[in-house]
C-alpha cells in the first residue's frame, strides 16, 4: 500500500462536472489499494472574485487588515475541499474534509504571503488509518496567534509538496491543466515536447522564469525534502513529467527548456553618479519595499564620472517601484527615470551548462540572426536570460527551440 497526495487545481475542480471526474481520479488509486490525501485549489475564478470584492472594501494596509483578507480568500479553497468530500461520500467512499487550522498547518505571521514552519499530521494520519481520503484545501494554514494564513498565489502547490513531505509519502501528483513539463510553452511553440523526467534543479529554475506548470515555492520544497513529484493532466490518463535528483535523468540533454515571461518591466535611471554606495541607495529602497529586483546591468559612461543604471522588476510593481525612488532622487542624484513595460524576458534553460561552453554565444548568434535586439542579459550556472522587446517574443522562443535542437520529433 502506497500514500499517494494528490493536488488538483483551480481548472480541475472549476465546476461540479469537473469536481466528480476528480473523485473518480481519487477512486482509481484506492481501487489499486493505496491511501490518497486530496488537496485542492479554490474553482477557477473564484479567488479573483473575493479578491476584487476585498478590494472594494479595503486597500490592506496594516496586517489586521491582511488577517481578514485570508480569511476572505481562504474561503474558495474551503468550499471546494467540502464539495469533494461530499462527492466522495455520495460514491460511498470514506472522506472527510480538513481545513489548515484544524490540521494544523502552521505558519508564520506574514498575511497574504505565508510560509510554512511545521504541519502536525497525527490527525490525518489516524483518518487514513481508519480508511479515510483525507481531502485538505490548499493554500492556507494558521498564524501563530490562531489567525488563517494564505501562502499566496500558486500556494496549494506548496501545501500539497509539505503535506507530502510531512506524512513522508510515496508521490505528490500535481494534476493540472497540461500533462506534464514541456521543453517551452506548446502554445507559441508547436514543436515542444513533453519531458519524461526533469531535475528538480532544472523545474526551479524554469517556474522562477516564467513557466507556469508549478509553483516556485512547490519544487524548492520537493528539492530539498526529496519528495517523489510527478506532474499530470486532470483531463486525460497520459503519463505525466516525473521530478527527479539530476543523476536519474536518462535522456542527457545540455539545454532542458526554453521558458518565458511577459510580466517584466525595464527601468533606468540615467546619470547617476558613478561613486561607492550608489547601487545600495538605488536597490535598498526597493529592498525595504518589499520590491524584487531581477536583472541588472550598469553602463558607465567614457569619463567614468556617471553611470546609467538598468534593472527589471515585476511589471505590477513599476509605479510603486518609480514613487520609490523618486523619494529618493536627492540622496541618489539621477537625472531622469525611463521605464517599458512593452518587454519579455526569455530565459534559456539547463544543466548541461555546467560543462559546456558556447552555449550562451548560440543564444545571441541566434538572436542577432533573427535580427532580434538585447536589451539586458542576466545568467547564472544553469540559465541564461535576456531582455528583449514583447512583440519579437514568439520568434525568439521558435528560433531558440530549433537552434537548441529540442524540435519534436
Amino acid at each position: 500500500m502506497a500514500l499517494i497526495v494528490q493536488k488538483f487545481g483551480g481548472t480541475s475542480v472549476a465546476n461540479i462536472e469537473r469536481i466528480r471526474s476528480v473523485a473518480k481520479k481519487v477512486k482509481e488509486e484506492l481501487d489499486s489499494g493505496n491511501q490518497v490525501v486530496v488537496v485542492v485549489s479554490a474553482m477557477a475564478g473564484t479567488t479573483d472574485q473575493l479578491v476584487n470584492w476585498v478590494k472594494e472594501v479595503s486597500d490592506i494596509e496594516n496586517n489586521e487588515q491582511g488577517a481578514e483578507y485570508d480569511s476572505i480568500v481562504a474561503s474558495g479553497e474551503q468550499v471546494t475541499s467540502g464539495l469533494l468530500a461530499l462527492t466522495l461520500q455520495s460514491m460511498s467512499i470514506k472522506a472527510q474534509s480538513w481545513l489548515g487550522w484544524q490540521i494544523p498547518i502552521k505558519t508564520d505571521n506574514v498575511h497574504s504571503k505565508a510560509r510554512i514552519k511545521n504541519i502536525d499530521v497525527k490527525l490525518l494520519k489516524e483518518a487514513l488509518k481508519n480508511g479515510e481520503v483525507v481531502v485538505v484545501p490548499g493554500f492556507q494554514g494558521v498564524t501563530d496567534y490562531g489567525r488563517i494564513s494564505t501562502l499566496g498565489r500558486g500556494g496549494s502547490d506548496t501545501s500539497a509538496v509539505a503535506i507530502a513531505a510531512a506524512l513522508k509519502a510515496d508521490r505528490c501528483d500535481i494534476y493540472t491543466d497540461v500533462d506534464g513539463v514541456y521543453t517551452s510553452d506548446p502554445r507559441r511553440v508547436p514543436e515542444a515536447r513533453k519531458l519524461n523526467k526533469v531535475a528538480y534543479e532544472e523545474v526551479l529554475e524554469m517556474a522562477s522564469l516564467g513557466a507556469k506548470v508549478l509553483h516556485t515555492r512547490s519544487v524548492e520544497m520537493a528539492m530539498k525534502h526529496h519528495v517523489p513529484t510527478q506532474v499530470r493532466s486532470s483531463f486525460s490518463d497520459a503519463p505525466g513529467t516525473e521530478l527527479v535528483e539530476e543523476e536519474e535523468v536518462l535522456e542527457r540533454r545540455l539545454i532542458t527548456g526554453i521558458a518565458y515571461s511577459r510580466n517584466d518591466a525595464q527601468v533606468t535611471l540615467v546619470g547617476v553618479k558613478n561613486a561607492p554606495g550608489v547601487a545600495a541607495a538605488i536597490f535598498g529602497p526597493l529592498t525595504d519595499a518589499e520590491i524584487n529586483v531581477d536583472m541588472i546591468v550598469q553602463n558607465v559612461s567614457e569619463s567614468g564620472k556617471q553611470t546609467d543604471m538598468t534593472f527589471t522588476v515585476q511589471e505590477n510593481e513599476l509605479k510603486k517601484a518609480v514613487s520609490e525612488l523618486e523619494k529618493v532622487k536627492k540622496k541618489i542624484g539621477y537625472k531622469s527615470i525611463i521605464t517599458a513595460d512593452n518587454v519579455a524576458k526569455v530565459s534559456v534553460i539547463g544543466v548541461g551548462m555546467r560543462s559546456h561552453s558556447g552555449l550562451a554565444q548560440m543564444m545571441f548568434k541566434t538572436l542577432s540572426d533573427e535580427d532580434i535586439n538585447i536589451l539586458v542579459i542576466s545568467t547564472s550556472e544553469i540559465k541564461i536570460s535576456v531582455l528583449i522587446e514583447e512583440q519579437h517574443l514568439e520568434k525568439a522562443l521558435r528560433a531558440l527551440h530549433t537552434a537548441y535542437g529540442l524540435d519534436g520529433k
